[in-house]
């Protein structure tokens, strides 16, 4: 890294070079502009060394509620395409506000965002201005632990300019150097021995590998205690067969485009793509991920091709051919401990390339954990949080990492569904945890254990079916001040059904009903219960209603809070009244909430 001169450092830091001068010179880091100029590089750009600042800004972001104070910052700084040329690169650093109460200083995260589409406007950086980024929960599960978080946007978000998306070494690159941008911005606290790790899922699990890989020979002096990678397409041509006529189409367009524009000599798009084709280039570079995905679901490639040439002809292009095998992983040690995660269900990265990643990385003798997750892609992005930060807490405490390289089970099978067809996200049988409260006795009946949730929603169609499993069970009510123990069931009567729908922030919005016969059984104390098998007149209707980011599907968030009737009881005998006037009428409040089921380790 190289040092500025005192004097040169003196002058600027008074005001008294012009801005670009003070770049020029290797000077104190420059303040950019404010709104979309900062987006815009200065000309002619400053020279500089990779992970320099070019410039860097006070931000204000939202992570959304519940998030830690923190204090932000802008940055645009030097790095390196996949070609070994030099190119700029923004993104955000985010540093909690409260002090690091851990030893020493406080711990780095450079996290590697997810596919967030090829317009500018999808950029993390602007997004966390709009409070509209889909990956919030993850940044601030690890703002939430005292983290520094560094979040790169990739090459390619500057004014003017198209994101070379899935290039993978100018990903690992990209992440790589927000390490040194962020130490150069005044009062942000990133000390250069601080323990480091490199986090991220789908497009950001492949760019945190690759991190993973280059760090080495890239940027040795990082003080890197692990890598955690999620989602990997670490084979690219078996990715993309994965994705062509499916409902990941979207990312196999978003690859070309992004991969064409790195290599445009290798893959020459504007004599490769027909009408069609050039329309969907021009769209795709307009619009961002949720949008892409359920315009472009299920369409080929083929399509957009002159001569309506497939991807399996198109891969037979000896330069297109080369550029895919270039971007695949598992070719060099990574170095450092590795957290490997995949979901089992994963209708757009295809699990057996990760099994063989993993195997790729165990035979160069790395210390690979590999997590196998019961869901599909969305939700093993959020669902993994908890087990990916306790796993970093681990490696930034010193403590010895474990493999699981050595097992000697076989390689998990794929539970995703045939190619093709709706979009849709299953629920298989969830642990459903929840209360409903009774509104004149004033007490809380809990669900009991075992209780589960199910449901297929169809984001395609829009429509949400599904159903509870609830086990009958025992609480204690306390009714005309005596303690009851009162037997209850609440059987479903019918499929919960609704809508469904995404929207282009990542909001989730379901809204349905789910009806339910709610009998006592019995009551009394202890053993000696008194059978009634007295039930609601008719079914409960429990309002199913969420609104809220779609990493609660995975984070343990998807909740459903209502307000409902309890019709009259009925058949209690002598007690009718007493039950009916007890737990009956309106203003009885319920909560569900469905958590998937725990991983595995493979």
């Amino acid at each position: 890294m190289r040092r500025r001169p005192f004097g040169v450092r003196v002058v600027c830091a008074l005001g008294v070079l012009t801005a670009a001068v003070c770049a020029t010179a290797g000077a104190v880091p420059v303040v950019g502009p404010a709104g979309i100029a900062f987006y815009q590089p200065p000309a002619p750009l400053p020279t500089g060394n990779h992970g320099d600042l070019v410039w860097y800004r006070q931000a204000t972001v939202n992570l959304g509620g519940g998030a830690p104070k923190v204090n932000a910052w802008n940055v645009l700084y030097h790095s390196v395409d996949a070609a070994g040329a030099a190119n700029v690169v923004t993104g955000t650093v985010l540093v909690p506000a409260a002090a690091w109460s851990g030893s020493g200083s406080r711990p780095v995260v450079s996290y590697a965002v997810g596919t967030h589409g090829l317009a500018q406007s999808c950029a993390p950086s602007l997004q966390y201005a709009q409070g509209t980024d889909y990956e919030n929960a993850n940044v601030v599960a690890a703002l939430d632990r005292g983290y520094a978080v560094l979040v790169t946007d990739y090459a390619g978000y500057t004014t003017g300019n198209v994101p070379t998306y899935l290039a993978g070494a100018a990903e690992g690159h990209a992440v790589l150097d927000m390490f040194l941008a962020a130490r150069e911005i005044p009062g942000a606290g990133i000390a250069a021995t601080a323990k480091s790790a490199v986090w991220g899922y789908s497009q950001g699990g492949q760019a945190a590998a690759w991190a993973g890989q280059l760090q080495p020979t890239y940027l040795p002096g990082l003080n890197l205690m692990g890598v955690a990678a999620g989602g990997v397409p670490a084979n690219f041509i078996e990715t993309a067969s994965y994705l062509d006529g499916s409902i990941g189409e979207a990312f196999l367009l978003g690859g070309v485009v992004g991969l064409s524009t790195q290599y445009p000599a290798q893959i020459p798009i504007d004599t490769l793509a027909n009408a069609a084709g050039k329309a969907a280039i021009a769209q795709g570079e307009r619009e961002c991920v949720f949008q892409l995905v359920l315009q472009y679901m299920d369409h080929s490639i083929a399509e957009y091709t002159v001569g309506n040439q497939s991807l399996a002809q198109l891969e037979t292009v000896p330069s297109i051919q080369q550029t895919l095998l270039e971007q695949d992983l598992g070719g060099s040690r990574i170095g450092v401990p590795l957290y490997q995660y995949h979901g089992q269900a994963d209708e757009f990265i295809p699990l057996d390339q990760a099994e063989a990643l993993k195997q790729a990385y165990c035979g160069k003798f790395e210390s690979v954990t590999f997590g196998v997750y019961p869901g599909e892609h969305i939700v093993t992005q959020f669902q993994a949080a908890p087990q990916v930060l306790s796993w970093l807490a681990d490696r930034f405490a010193g403590k010895a990492a474990p493999s699981s390289c050595l097992t000697t089970q076989p390689p998990p099978k794929s539970t995703a569904p045939p190619g093709g067809g709706d979009f849709v996200v299953s629920v298989n049988n969830w642990p459903l945890s929840g209360k409903v409260h009774l509104k004149t006795l004033n007490q809380d009946v809990v669900l009991p254990a075992g209780s589960t949730f199910e449901a297929d929603t169809d984001l395609s169609s829009e429509r949400v079916t599904g159903g509870l499993s609830i086990p009958k069970f025992a609480d204690s009510l306390l009714i005309v001040i005596l303690p009851v123990t009162v037997d209850l069931s609440i059987v479903p009567t019918g499929a919960i059904t609704g809508t469904v729908t995404l929207d282009n922030a990542g909001l989730l919005h379901i809204h349905g009903s789910a009806q339910a016969n709610i009998t006592v059984v019995s009551a009394g104390e202890g053993s000696l219960q008194i059978p009634f098998g007295c039930q609601t007149s008719s079914p409960v209707d429990f309002p199913i209603d969420f609104d809220g980011p779609v990493s609660s599907l995975g984070d343990g968030k998807l909740s459903f809070t209502g307000t409902t009737t309890f019709p009259q009881l009925a058949n209690c005998g002598a007690f009718s009244g007493l039950f009916s006037a007890l737990m009956s009428g309106p203003g009885q409040t319920f909560t569900f909430t469905a958590t998937p089921p725990a991983p595995v380790v493979w």
